[in-house]
Formats: structure tokens, sequence, C-alpha cells
């Protein structure tokens, strides 16, 4: 994809240089030219210019983006300025951060396709993952849902999945299996990597350190967590 990022705070400057990382023409825009100066290298293309000036978005390709991200922090001013320029100038998905609940009305009102709140999705990230002890990490679905990286119990270890009835004893699906592989160079070197295994097949088996990526509700993943944290085997690499 062809992404805009305007605004190159800490959270537009690493939002840009990730979505480069995973592949999309990223182009960075900041008023700063030490921003610009300093992300150039990092991403497809770097501008300067004011993002609340209308006739700067000539610069950009308007017609041939899928999105504008509009990343502005601090002002909140600017962040709606060039929100609806976005919007009137482009038919992109436009995406902007939001900081108080009037800019979200306002936002809504301009009819902004989606509005993000990195600070408080964090926190609430955060404080799923600290309440669920033992986890490794979440990606909460809704309030009763989650997507949870959980490290294998001993008590799976060695037994195949289509036997383990995994489903029916902990109510939760599991969508794969990050697996660390260790392996020797031709120089007796000891390297490790995570592999994720993808589509499981009833066969695959449980090992030591897996760390499985379960699918079900907030209450049968702490379930797990609390009978079987204690009783499993993962090693941070």
């Amino acid at each position: 994809m062809k992404v805009v990022v305007i605004g190159l705070g800490n959270f537009g400057m690493a939002l840009a240089v990730h979505l480069t990382e995973s592949g999309n023409e990223v182009i960075a825009v900041d008023n700063d030219i030490n921003k610009v100066e300093a992300i150039k290298e990092k991403v497809s293309h770097a501008i300067a210019f004011d993002a609340t000036n209308e006739n700067a978005y000539k610069a950009l390709p308007l017609k041939t983006t899928d999105a504008f991200i509009i990343a502005i922090g601090g002002d909140e001013g600017a962040a709606l300025m060039s929100s609806a320029i976005a919007k009137k100038l482009t038919e992109a998905r436009v995406i902007t951060r939001s900081s108080s609940v009037v800019q979200d009305t306002i936002l809504e009102a301009m009819g902004i396709d989606q509005i993000i709140r990195p600070e408080q999705e964090y926190a609430e990230r955060l404080t799923k993952k600290i309440n669920l002890k033992g986890s490794i990490d979440n990606f909460e679905i809704d309030d009763d849902y989650l997507v949870s990286e959980v490290a294998v119990c001993s008590t799976l270890v060695g037994e195949e999945l289509g036997r383990s009835g995994f489903r029916q004893k902990f109510n939760l699906n599991i969508i794969t299996i990050i697996r660390k592989n260790t392996r020797k160079s031709i120089l007796g070197q000891t390297t490790s990597r995570q592999e994720v295994l993808g589509t499981l097949k009833p066969s695959v088996i449980f090992q030591e350190n897996d760390i499985l990526v379960v699918f079900g509700k907030n209450s049968d993943i702490e379930n797990y967590l609390k009978k079987h944290a204690n009783n499993s085997h993962h090693n941070k690499a």
C-alpha cells in the first residue's frame, strides 16, 4: 500500500518506520525539517511542509495514495485541519490520531474513517497484560474476547493436538503455535529463532517452550493461566 503519515512525533515516526518495514510505500510528512531528515533514510519518501496548508498537498500523490494517517498529537487544531484537507482532496482512507473526547466528536462529524488513540489503547493493552498474569501478549477483540499468547503447560508437552482435547478442556481455540528453533552452524555456534507454525494439523505435537496463540473469552484465558501459569514451559529468548 501507499501510505502518507503526517506528523513525525514519537508515534508517527515509529508508525512510519514499521509500515515501511512491513512492505508499504510510506511518505512521511512534518513541518520540522529535522524530523524529516531523521527519517528520510528509513521510509520511501520524506517531505517537509505545513500540513494545514492545502496547497502543500500538491506535492503528494493524492490519487494513488491508499491511506492518510494524521499522527499529529500535540496540536489538535493542526490535526483537525489536516484531516479535513485530506478528506477533501483524496478518496483514500483517512485515519486520525485523537487526544480528547471533543476531538473525537469533531472527527466523527467530519466522517473520518478511523479514529485512533494510541496512548489509551496501549494503556488498556498493558492493563490487560498485567491483569492476566502469565500471559505473554494480548490482542483485544472486544470487551469479552481476546487473542492471547500463553505458554504451553507441561501436561500438554509430548501430546498431539488432535488427541489432547485442548478445546474441550480449556474452552479455547488454538490459532497457531510460536516455536523456538535452536540450530548449530557449521562453526558450532548455536543460534535460535522463533517460527510460526501457521495452520495447525491435528498431528502437531506440543513441545517445551511452545507459545500457544489462543482465542477465547477473557475469563477462560484467565482460568488457563491461573491453573497452568506455574506449570508451564516457556523460556524467553
